[in-house]
């Protein structure tokens, strides 16, 4: 598969996340489908109305096309993830920290990518839970997202090993589908 198509793929799961997460009507379809063309709360926002699609998509591709050069650390912390990745490319680290901004703007708006896979549709539909702060560093960017929420905060955590695993194993691991984490289940009442 070209890394064109890859990337598409991608960015139409997160689209998928996002119109989750922001209750549409793709919430109240199966995992890893969305809602029918135009149909979700996201409408106009997708690859003909996003004016940042292509710059993304192309951006992502880039990235993957150059995970040899990227090195990534994932710590878990209470409610979520800090993670670092760079690269002593400069290059490299430029796309790097252009990506982390780039999808950063997209949690706090709502306005995700790659909705095929479920774990990517179930994040963007809690985005109005996450705390991300992004700080750049000389060779990437460091982020730390949390989420006092703790089902989101499990979301947080699969989302940055599955994005560990685009740089491992690149467009292979990108056309996959990722399970979503148990939730947590429900405090019981004392009798």
């Amino acid at each position: 598969m070209s890394a064109r198509r890859c990337f598409a793929a991608l960015l139409a799961l997160a689209a998928g996340v996002l119109m989750a997460t922001a209750g549409g009507p793709a919430a109240a379809q199966p995992p890893g489908k969305g809602p029918p063309a135009g149909k979700g709360p996201q409408a106009g926002k997708g690859k003909a109305g996003d004016p940042a699609f292509a710059a993304d998509r192309d951006g992502f591709h880039y990235l993957l096309e150059h995970r040899k050069d990227i090195r990534r650390t994932v710590k878990d912390v209470n409610g979520g993830v800090v993670t670092l990745t760079e690269s002593d490319d400069p290059a490299v680290a430029g796309k790097i920290r252009e990506h982390v901004s780039a999808m950063h703007a997209r949690v706090k708006t709502g306005n995700g990518v790659h909705y095929r896979d479920p774990l990517f549709a179930e994040i963007f539909r809690h985005y109005d839970k996450i705390t991300m702060t992004v700080e750049r560093t000389p060779k990437g960017a460091k982020v730390t997202e949390t989420s006092a929420d703790p089902y989101v905060a499990k979301l947080i955590q699969a989302h940055a090993l599955v994005v560990t695993k685009f740089i491992e194993n690149g467009h292979a691991e990108v056309m996959k589908n990722h399970p979503l984490p148990a939730a947590p289940a429900p405090a019981r009442k004392q009798p």
